[in-house]
């Protein structure tokens, strides 16, 4: 069995998390959201995967490589060109990915899987399949209920009663949705599919082909089979599925570390006395962090490998990424934070330079003076200078 999965595109919608790392490789406490993917691809039989690449292509290629440690085949097709010793991005679409891969080496020679690289799923992929063949389809789409208020957020299918899908609707406008059911990115195609998708022009499954499927009356499906789907396409949904994790809640991640108090989890190389700090569990703390003494630490909380948390720092419900300083008197409430921004729960970012806040947090590899000590060299000037009597006059 083979698959493909789709990881170029460039996450806008989860910047400044995304902007030095892609969508697919951010990480649900340590481990890559793709790789929990590739995990569940090879549970199910598939031995061949091919993934998509464009924006920072070589940080997926890289921490993957052949793929032999995951059990299975892997290789990439990039999107872009270089130019000038420079990697230029250029994402086809969902559909032209799937053309370009097969006119390049005819891959997909029978029935294949497409999922979208930026969800966590636990689907019965066997049995998705199976569905897929005793329709006859041509495509089958892993449906899911989801709000009203969220139906905007994907596409929408409205099915009759044999399953086959009669309309699709890419990101409806609020209340105009046909359906509760929404597309969560898991396909499973024949490789007739290429009959629906025009050579050299970028083109898309969600907004092009199935609506085309639909009109036309092919055999376009949907299946509702129930499973967990955690979609990480924004801030606010990152940082929901972290909490979820830290707590315990997601069947897919596994907290990493030893459990040095019920619920504080501590990896290797880090220095932390629980007994000296204030602290609340939910917890994990990663590999060779140093938290000193009289720091505040309000769980749910992940802190990232290398961070370095000064005393007196309050850090409550929040996520502090890999090498992070966090300085002296600092308060982080429902934040995720770096040593290059920092941004609210919704998303909303500040950027420590631009705002003049090195201080407060800061890339740990740098040699910066914590809060205290700035506060400190200021005092020092202050006293330099005599203070002046009533009515003494200035030159």
């Amino acid at each position: 069995m083979k698959a493909l999965i789709l990881a170029a595109g460039k996450g806008t919608r989860l910047m400044p998390l995304s902007r030095d790392c892609p969508k697919p490789m951010l990480s649900i406490l340590d481990r890559p959201v793709i790789e929990c993917l590739i995990e569940q691809l090879a549970k199910h039989g598939v031995t061949q995967i091919i993934i998509n690449t464009s924006y920072l292509a070589k940080e997926i290629e890289s921490y993957f490589t052949s793929g032999r440690r995951f059990g299975v085949e892997l290789a990439f097709s990039y999107e872009g060109f270089e130019q000038d010793g420079e990697l230029h991005d250029r994402p086809l679409g969902s559909a032209a990915t799937i053309r370009q891969i097969q006119q390049h080496s005819g891959f997909f020679d029978d029935t294949f899987l497409v999922l979208c690289g930026d969800a966590l799923i636990d689907l019965d992929l066997t049995a998705l399949i199976a569905a897929h063949h005793q329709a006859g389809a041509l495509a089958t789409l892993a449906l899911a209920q989801v709000p009203a208020e969220k139906l905007c957020q994907y596409g929408v299918a409205l099915l009759d009663d044999t399953g086959r899908i009669m309309a699709f609707q890419e990101k409806p406008k609020l209340g105009e949705a046909k359906s509760d059911l929404v597309n969560t990115g898991v396909y499973v195609f024949e490789p007739d599919i290429l009959k629906y998708i025009p050579s050299d022009t970028p083109y898309d499954l969600g907004s092009d082909v199935f609506p085309q499927l639909a009109r036309e009356g092919a055999a376009l499906y949907g299946v509702e089979i129930p499973f967990n789907w955690i979609d990480i396409g924004r801030v606010a949904d990152y940082y929901a599925v972290q909490m979820a994790a830290i707590c315990g809640d997601v069947p897919a991640i596994s907290r990493p570390g030893i459990e040095i108090a019920p619920g504080i989890f501590v990896g290797a190389n880090t220095r932390f006395d629980p007994r000296r700090c204030h602290v609340q569990a939910p917890m994990v703390i990663a590999d060779s962090v140093t938290i000193e003494d009289g720091a505040t630490l309000i769980g749910p909380l992940w802190i990232g490998r290398g961070s370095y948390i000064e005393s007196g720092v309050h850090i409550e419900r929040s996520l502090v990424f890999d090498y992070t300083r966090v300085g002296r008197q600092a308060a982080l409430i429902e934040m995720l934070a770096s040593g290059r921004w920092c941004a609210g729960k919704d998303g909303i970012t500040i950027d420590p330079v631009v705002s003049d806040i090195p201080w407060i947090l800061a890339d740990s590899r740098t040699k910066l003076p914590s809060i205290y000590n700035r506060e400190q060299h200021f005092l020092a000037q202050l006293n330099q200078f005599e203070p002046l009597e009533m009515g003494q006059r200035t030159s």
